[in-house]
């Protein structure tokens, strides 16, 4: 699962944030494909064309490295505040624009980082705190602006039920390991999350 980037060759000296990156990205692509338990220092310096040391000097542990590397993958995935005056239309377009971020690390976060989670004795959830709820304040801020205007009753935002649709979307992705439907959104939109909290 490879996502675009620019093309840098084994003899090209890249030094600082450069090297950085393309080191970031060699170890997502060998987590993609061959997974935790075969990812080693070795195989992402080579596919990133430098030594090993390299990678040694900037991550301590495997660990670090691949908790570096999704997140810079996560990174590539920003949200947009849609803003368009109707929590239900801007809970439909973040909706869609998480769509395709959560596909693309269903898969990872699952087969691919099953070695990681026993090795270190965390858990998806404890990864993905680290990852996607950075994303959470603009969220929280969608809803926040719906409750002002009297569109929602506020008191029954909870934290539970403001991230529902969210984790409807998380659910459907990582059984299915494929986008949910627009139509699907809409029906989590309009049929289980607005009737909570209208």
């Amino acid at each position: 699962m490879h996502l675009a980037r620019p093309e840098s060759g084994p003899s090209r000296r890249r030094h600082g944030a450069a090297l950085e990156a393309a080191l970031l990205d060699a170890a997502w692509d060998e987590l993609t494909e061959r997974g935790y338990a075969a990812l080693t220092f070795a195989a992402v310096a080579q596919r990133a064309g430098t030594s090993r040391p390299v990678v040694n000097r900037h991550w301590p542990s495997k660990e670090a490295l691949v908790r570096d590397a999704i997140s810079r993958a996560s990174d590539r995935f920003s949200l947009v505040d849609p803003d368009t005056g109707s929590l239900r239309d801007d809970t439909v377009a973040l909706l869609e624009q998480l769509n395709e971020a959560f596909t693309m690390f269903a898969a990872v976060m699952t087969a691919q980082l099953a070695a990681y989670y026993e090795e270190t004795g965390t858990t998806p959830a404890e990864l993905r705190a680290s990852v996607v709820d950075r994303r959470w304040s603009l969220i929280e801020s969608v809803t926040r602006r719906a409750a002002a205007r009297g569109e929602v009753d506020g008191a029954k935002l909870t934290p539970r039920i403001a991230r529902l649709p969210y984790d409807l979307l998380r659910h459907e992705v990582l059984m299915n390991l494929k986008p949910m439907s627009s139509s699907d959104i809409q029906e989590v939109v309009d049929t289980i999350f607005l009737p909570l909290i209208t």
